[in-house]
């Protein structure tokens, strides 16, 4: 796998060895490189959904407006594609292409590449992760997925994508809720906060109740929470982490660290690691450290 993504280009390559991976910087490293003669007009009916792409709805308000976008300005960006056995599959652009369509367009300006299906399933979550509004579901399974692909810990993947480990934890938690429930939460009929009160339960009925509860007497967050803790519904088995080291001395610098820059800063193994969302974020804090970055 590492061998074939070092020869698909720099841009796959650095998506995945980043200490932080990030989406948008990998696509434009695509287009950036790409010579005239690689970007070709291709039918939009020829074009399908890449099969691992996560987002089960795109909001129709938001294609419209892009669609009316594309009709003033055109396609401002090219979508990627690989070729398939009949037509063509999407690795990244689904809305622009979607957008297209409604704008009537019949062909859309592609870059054309060569990944395995591993590959696009990564690509199609990690895009879905930074870029879109998942539904909480939706992206608790991307999250569940990527971290089996690559065997990643909850932590690593905390890391890699600039989130809290509990914020990634909570995410998780929300797949052991029953499906009635889960569909709630899709169609954000009931909140995350409350999703998250809920999947720390381990009675299917007792979650069913109360989720319809919550509907039919608009209970905020915190009177659900109060509801459990009265009733005292048996909660699932927390989970057993190995005692990871740390060195207390380091707390203080962390702390240091963290409220000059504006982001987690850890010091171990003799490495301070911080983490950063997008190249914004990380000219922002080189900033703040006083380095200044010239030339190329």
């Amino acid at each position: 796998m590492e061998t074939k993504r070092k020869a698909l280009g720099k841009g796959l390559e650095q998506l995945f060895s980043n200490e932080v991976i990030d989406f948008d910087s990998f696509e434009k490293k695509i287009v950036d490189t790409a010579k005239g003669n690689d970007i070709v007009e291709i039918p939009l009916d020829e074009i399908r959904s890449n099969p691992y792409q996560p987002r089960k709805s795109f909001n129709e308000e938001s294609i419209k407006e892009l669609a009316d976008s594309i009709k003033e300005y055109g396609i401002v960006q090219p979508i990627i594609v690989k070729k398939a056995i009949k037509g063509y599959e999407l690795i990244a652009g689904e809305r622009r292409t979607k957008a297209a369509r409604v704008a009537g367009l019949e062909t859309i300006p592609a870059i054309i590449k060569e990944f395995d299906d591993q590959e696009m399933m990564e690509i199609a979550l990690i895009e879905n992760i930074q870029r879109e509004n998942l539904n909480p579901i939706d992206e608790a399974l991307a999250y569940e997925n990527i971290i089996k692909l690559n065997n990643m810990t909850q932590e690593e993947f905390a890391h890699r994508f600039g989130k809290s480990r509990s914020y990634v934890t909570n995410m998780l938690g929300l797949l052991k809720l029953p499906n009635a429930t889960k569909k709630l939460v899709e169609e954000n009929k009931i909140s995350m906060g409350h999703a998250r009160a809920l999947s720390k339960l381990s009675d299917e009925e007792k979650i069913n109740s109360l989720a319809d509860q919550i509907l039919k007497n608009n209970l905020s967050v915190r009177e659900i929470e109060n509801l459990i803790s009265s009733n005292g519904f048996e909660k699932n088995n927390k989970i057993v982490r190995k005692n990871e080291e740390v060195n207390t001395h380091y707390t203080i610098y962390e702390k240091i660290m963290c409220e000059k820059i504006g982001a987690k800063v850890k010091i171990k193994k003799n490495k301070i690691e911080i983490p950063f969302d997008r190249e914004k974020d990380l000219e922002r804090i080189l900033e703040i450290l006083g380095i200044e970055i010239t030339g190329d």
